[in-house]
């Protein structure tokens, strides 16, 4: 037997089981479903292959403390594809590994989401490129050890699709990919127990087709078509249309939106059980065909909903996750100065098997939503909509004394409720008259980043401490214009990272510190995944205080992180004792480390320790 056969037959039995149980044992699709494998791992090039037999030797490759991240937008930091390849030396200059390209296959023009309304899954943007200008990229980015991550929207397409222009005239075969209906009866009735993504700017589930003169499902946009995945032939055409993704040397899968892909009248439509036997075989699929590939889940949800997508110790599901509840967390504690939620939080992810693997990050493409664990703040009366309003107006900078500049995002002020929009340098208060404090809060945030297991994510322009981009506000674009996402959307400021070197600039001075902290990170095996990882009581409520442990083969670091969350200095005594029987050193200075003999540690505000010592 060949690669391709052997891997089959090891997961045929589950396959067929489980392709069965979710489609009434329909032979023929599923025999389709494995000839489309078969002719996927036909098509994979030898450089391909070998890069799937290095990473098969090595399981954990993406697990260790030297993958550091960066997501862009390909219009953003460099125009297209080709800019992006010219520009891999910037990129190597900032310690990039794995660079997470956002959406860049083929949408309407006005219609796009941001790229999440894709026309053809087979199809750059053609102001990007080509789909041979990616392939070359990728190739590029493998030459030099870079990985590429790139968005896989599954749970819709754009309205104009193939698929859908075809159901818009009438052709039953392709209705059957989405979910259409004669009329409103069914819709209302999904619609009692359906949230809405967006209920300001687009409210309700489904949208009346003028063409068609049926209703469709449009769980985000009325332009975003729902897929049927209950029909086998969606998602046999929808994992063939990755599988061509990965061929073209994409390493990382983000699977976007994932929760939402199954839906079952009379529930939210939200984590059924039936997105996870989906997402299973999507990742025995990759195995088979692309083993060198990873699947991330995008699940903005709470931990209790995101955990169970990395399945289990014998059924695996995604590779990575996100961590977004420490996201959004990290911000809360810079708005309050207050820890107590966030070591709650991390007390969870502390347990969690070292296997799992999430990324981490400051902020993404999209915004901050306020989904915190409220039962866990009331003990400290803060009420839910009450503590948002304060969180917005913190960030907005309508708080007094509050040096952020961010701007609201889907406010729907009935509900309490609003995302914040910014880049990291605004929101740490870059724009306001305290600079050098904006710039320590920023480099503080990234050490915290860092320390985090798992791998860290940076978004284009935060390492050169970029400002938020106000010109979207006056964007020809209508759909542009009134969305707020756009205001850390802006272009790449080239002219202000040629100032990177400058210690004299908030860009050198945060470029140079977040670069020395990445290489610190690559250097010390502590930063590993399989670190234990425990809090350190401070006794300070603005004081977070993180301990990690390394203690494979014959090498042994332990290092203690302290983060001072307040603007003002602060001394504590932590209880994980500094002055006992370890000799640590400071690992930016690398000068050893002494506290007075009562072990009291003195940070300035926002500042932050990292210690290591080693046996």
């Amino acid at each position: 037997m060949n690669e391709f056969e052997q891997r089959l037959a090891h997961h045929y039995d589950e396959l067929k089981w489980l392709y069965y149980e979710l489609y009434g044992s329909d032979k023929q699709a599923f025999d389709y479903f494995c000839s489309m494998l078969s002719r996927s791992w036909s098509e994979r090039n030898e450089l391909l292959r070998e890069l799937d037999d290095a990473r098969i030797s090595d399981p954990e490759w993406y697990a260790s403390n030297d993958i550091i991240g960066m997501m862009m937008y390909t219009e953003c930091f460099a125009k297209n594809l080709q800019g992006v390849k010219s520009h891999l030396d910037y990129i190597q200059e900032c310690g990039i590994n794995y660079l997470h390209l956002m959406p860049l296959l083929d949408t309407p023009k006005g219609k796009s989401d941001g790229g999440y309304a894709v026309s053809n899954f087979r199809k750059v943007r053609p102001d990007l490129g080509t789909m041979e200008d990616l392939a070359e990229l990728a190739a590029k980015c493998h030459s030099l050890g870079i990985s590429v991550c790139l968005d896989f929207v599954m749970n819709h397409t754009s309205e104009d699709h193939e698929w859908a222009v075809r159901a818009r005239k009438g052709e039953k075969e392709f209705q059957d990919r989405y979910f259409f209906f004669e009329n409103w009866e069914i819709p209302n009735q999904f619609e009692k127990d359906l949230p809405e993504v967006f209920p300001t700017t687009a409210p309700g589930n489904f949208t009346f087709n003028q063409e068609s003169g049926k209703v469709v499902m449009t769980t985000f946009y009325p332009y975003q078509w729902d897929l049927n995945y209950r029909n086998p032939v969606v998602f046999n055409d929808m994992t063939d249309n990755m599988l061509y993704l990965c061929n073209q040397g994409i390493d990382i899968i983000r699977l976007d939106a994932v929760p939402y892909i199954w839906k079952t009248l009379g529930t939210n439509c939200r984590n059924l059980p039936q997105v996870h036997t989906l997402v299973r075989i999507m990742r025995m699929a990759a195995e088979i065909v692309c083993p060198g590939t990873l699947l991330l889940g995008e699940v903005v949800m709470e931990p209790s909903k995101v955990v169970p997508y990395f399945g289990t110790v014998d059924k695996p599901e995604c590779n990575m996750l996100y961590n977004v509840t420490t996201m959004a967390s990290t911000w809360h504690t810079v708005a309050t100065h207050d820890t107590r939620l966030m070591k709650h939080q991390l007390e969870t992810v502390f347990a969690l098997p070292k296997k799992y693997v999430f990324q981490n990050y400051l902020r993404c493409h999209d915004d901050i939503g306020w989904g915190l664990d409220y039962p866990f703040l009331r003990q400290f009366g803060l009420d839910e909509v009450s503590h948002k309003k304060y969180l917005n107006d913190y960030f907005k900078g309508d708080f007094p004394g509050s040096p952020s500049r961010g701007e609201t995002y889907n406010d729907a002020p009935e509900l309490g409720d609003a995302r914040m929009c910014g880049t990291t340098a605004s929101l740490c208060g870059l724009e306001s008259k305290d600079k050098d404090k904006a710039v320590k809060l920023d480099v503080m945030l990234h050490a915290f980043l860092l320390t985090q297991s798992g791998i860290p994510v940076f978004y284009s322009g935060d390492e050169v401490a970029q400002l938020n981009d106000y010109t979207y506000h006056d964007s020809p674009d209508p759909d542009k214009a009134a969305d707020s996402r756009y205001v850390h959307r802006g272009a790449f400021k080239w002219e202000n990272a040629e100032k990177r070197h400058d210690p004299r600039t908030p860009e050198g001075k945060v470029f140079s510190a977040v670069n020395a902290l990445t290489k610190l990170r690559e250097k010390f095996s502590v930063f590993s995944n399989v670190c234990d990882t425990w809090l350190i009581e401070t006794h300070d409520d603005a004081v977070l205080g993180i301990g990690r442990y390394y203690g494979e083969k014959t090498q042994k670091e332990k290092m203690l992180a302290f983060f001072n969350f307040s603007d003002e200095t602060v001394t504590f005594v932590p209880s994980e004792k500094i002055n006992g029987q370890f000799e640590y050193y400071d690992m930016v200075s690398g000068k050893k480390y002494a506290t007075d003999s009562i072990g009291q540690v003195k940070l300035e505000g926002y500042g932050f320790l990292w210690l290591i010592a080693k046996a």
